[in-house]
């Protein structure tokens, strides 16, 4: 106690009475020039006075020191009983996590004793060495314990920082801090917050994708009965999860619903799409719906905007299947049956006349496919290119790589006596000869970035999109014209169509009604797949043009190299789950078309016995295509959207970058376990 000193008020306090001698000891001399023998007098009692004061100041200076540490004992005491009663769990920390104290409300949140010195790892896992406060003065997290959820905070207390605060007592250098470690109990406002929100209305479209063609597959008295039980059907299921069904038209539905009921019927993967199927009053075509959904918007009009984009994108896609859209993600359910064929021609009739007139209103015509242009793409791109020549406009096809699936088609054209300079364009010459007057004209795919050039969608004010595979996500923004039918078996059999009603002088060249009537053949197998009514009505058209199927058909023989190759994907085909056969084509260095004999490979695993779906894995130009088939029982597009593709029900595919071709194959496999696990295939 000795070498403790007074500091600030106190040493004041202690040490006013020895200060007072100096203006005792000028009276005094004041005195004395009065009189001296009083002056005396005034001296002793200064004296005296001094005395008395050093006497007190020294012999009093202990126990007042004492007094202090007694006093600041009981006040930490105090501030630690208050501390250890407190409600929320608080522990003291040392700079490595180790426990130094702990309150009671921490001891019984973690069932521990007082005094445990563990580290605060070995009671919260989730709390690293790396989330302690380092640099950062304070830091924050949130972890789970025993079905609670709290809220973690950390905060340095610098120990050189609080001692040299102190007014007492000197401070004392020190390097080291403790932490403060706070847990606030946030299990009811969590609670609350998923309550509110699973309270939030979400907006609902439901459309009865075949109404038309399920009504005239039944006799007439039976059609208001049939119509009666679709809608039963809909509003028992939807009643059911205390949502609210109101009929806008005779094959449109408005849902309103709780998002917690959603969120049920999103785990039931939404029934109602097989259930409604069991409707049969001796109707030959089941009922299909589609339905979109929007949600998590916080705001009643917008989620009705975002189910009216989730339903046009379950059309787009092909009907049969629920889309639920919110501001982050697109979810896809359903989508596992082959939507009708439209027989009726009016939509494409109509979509005819709205492409003649957007090519009658510019100068110039460009079309473009999708990346490794191939026959189906070539064949609706010519058939365009001729109708743009009809109304003797300026034409051009973006092709930057000619393959060997389409050289033999070119060959022909050129021919012709088309010249080649006016016919094809690459990238770069497409992008110099656009402007404000041209049309570009999009066919065989509606994903930018799969287009031969997609700086042209932002170049060209005017574009059209000509399409049969069924949309996803990602899709051509600001169309003028979008024509997308996934009914369709091929871009060429769309484009056959309009050239019927687009315009009546449209003459084909016979080189050219081969190219398209080429495309329909490769995209069906030769017809076996996919394959409508208003195929065949294409093909007879372009047959009566010029096309000669035996022309064609040689046009299209393999050498023998790639037959090889392809048999040898074939025959090192690997049979996945019992119906799913996955093989590697190893044919990219020995022919120019591997993408091609990859989809023939896959054509061909199709025809063993068993086999539900089919994948060949092809490296090209450092990326990994994939192509995946199917007959009739596996939806394969939505296998290939998994790995960020897309395609149709029985015809799909996907590139994959920076990774093997083995990682690639293994990828696949698990995505094939997942979604049969989880009943997406």
């Amino acid at each position: 106690m000795k070498k403790v000193k007074f500091k600030g008020q106190l040493r004041t306090y202690m040490t006013w009475p020895l200060y007072l001698i100096i203006p005792l000891i000028i009276c005094n001399v004041a005195v004395y020039f009065l009189d001296r023998r009083s002056g005396y007098v005034v001296s002793a009692g200064i004296a005296v006075y001094l005395i008395v004061s050093l006497i007190l100041f020294f012999t009093n200076k202990h126990a007042v020191v004492n007094d202090m540490v007694s006093f600041a004992t009981q006040y930490g005491q105090v501030q630690r009983q208050l501390l250890r009663d407190l409600e929320i769990p608080y522990a003291l920390l040392d700079e490595d996590g180790r426990i130094i104290w702990t309150n009671e409300a921490f001891e019984q949140a973690f069932h521990i004793k007082r005094g445990y010195r563990k580290t605060i790892m070995s009671l919260l896992p989730d709390v690293h060495k790396e989330s302690l406060p380092g640099i950062e003065s304070e830091t924050e997290m949130m972890t789970r314990h025993e079905e609670s959820d709290f809220r973690i905070s950390m905060k340095k207390v610098d120990m050189q920082t609080a001692l040299a605060s102190s007014e007492l007592l000197d401070a004392v250098n020190l390097d080291s801090y403790l932490i403060a470690f706070f847990m606030f109990d946030e299990t009811k406002i969590n609670r609350l917050q998923r309550e509110i929100d699973d309270q939030q209305l979400a907006c609902g479209l439901i459309y009865i994708d075949n109404y038309d063609e399920a009504l005239d597959s039944v006799e007439d008295v039976r059609r208001s009965l049939l119509v009666a039980l679709v809608d039963r059907k809909i509003n028992k299921y939807f009643s059911a999860s205390d949502a609210l069904v109101k009929k806008l038209e005779k094959d449109k539905y408005l849902v309103t619903i709780q998002k917690r009921h959603l969120k049920k019927l999103m785990e039931r993967r939404f029934d109602l799409l097989e259930d409604v199927k069991t409707i049969n009053i001796g109707n030959e075509i089941s009922v299909t719906l589609s339905a979109g959904f929007g949600i998590e918007t916080g705001s009643y009009q917008t989620n009705y905007e975002y189910a009216r984009t989730a339903i046009d994108l379950a059309l787009g896609r092909g009907g049969d299947q629920v889309v639920v859209k919110n501001p982050e993600d697109i979810i896809y359910y359903g989508g596992k049956s082959q939507m009708a064929e439209k027989t009726t021609r009016v939509k494409a009739r109509v979509k005819a006349h709205a492409l003649r007139e957007i090519l009658e209103s510019n100068d110039r015509i460009i079309v473009m496919g999708h990346k490794n242009t191939d026959v189906d793409s070539f064949g609706a791109a010519i058939g365009i290119f001729r109708a743009a020549k009809t109304f003797e406009k300026k034409a051009h096809i973006v092709v930057n790589e000619v393959t060997n699936s389409i050289r033999p088609l070119m060959d022909e054209i050129l021919q012709e006596g088309e010249p080649a300079e006016d016919l094809i364009l690459n990238s770069q010459r497409a992008l110099e000869v656009a402007d404000a007057t041209t049309a570009l004209i999009v066919v065989d795919v509606n994903k930018p970035s799969f287009t031969e050039c997609k700086e042209l969608l932002g170049k060209c004010p005017t574009i059209v999109v000509l399409d049969h595979h069924r949309q996803g996500t990602e899709k051509i923004q600001n169309a003028t014209l979008s024509y997308i039918e996934p009914y369709a078996s091929s871009a060429s059999e769309m484009v056959a169509e309009i050239l019927q009603y687009i315009h009546d002088n449209v003459k084909l060249r016979p080189a050219e009604a081969d190219c398209i009537y080429s495309g329909i053949m490769i995209d069906t197998n030769n017809f076996t797949a996919k394959t409508g009514v208003r195929t065949f009505e294409a093909a007879a058209y372009l047959r009566r043009n010029g096309a000669d199927v035996t022309r064609v058909r040689k046009m299209f023989r393999n050498n023998m190299e790639d037959y090889k190759a392809r048999a040898e994907a074939v025959r090192n085909a690997e049979v996945v789950l019992g119906a799913y056969a996955v093989s590697v084509s190893e044919a990219g260095s020995s022919t120019e078309s591997p993408t091609v004999l990859g989809a023939q490979a896959a054509n061909e695993l199709l025809n063993i016995n068993g086999i539900k779906a089919s994948f060949v894995l092809t490296e090209y130009q450092g990326e990994i295509y994939v192509s995946a088939r199917s007959i009739d029982e596996v939806n394969v597009q939505l296998v290939m959207e998994k790995l960020g593709g897309g395609g149709h029900m029985n015809i799909a595919g996907c590139q994959l970058k920076d990774m093997t071709i083995e990682e690639a194959k293994d990828l696949l496999i698990r995505t094939l376990e997942t979604m049969q696990r989880e009943g997406e295939i």
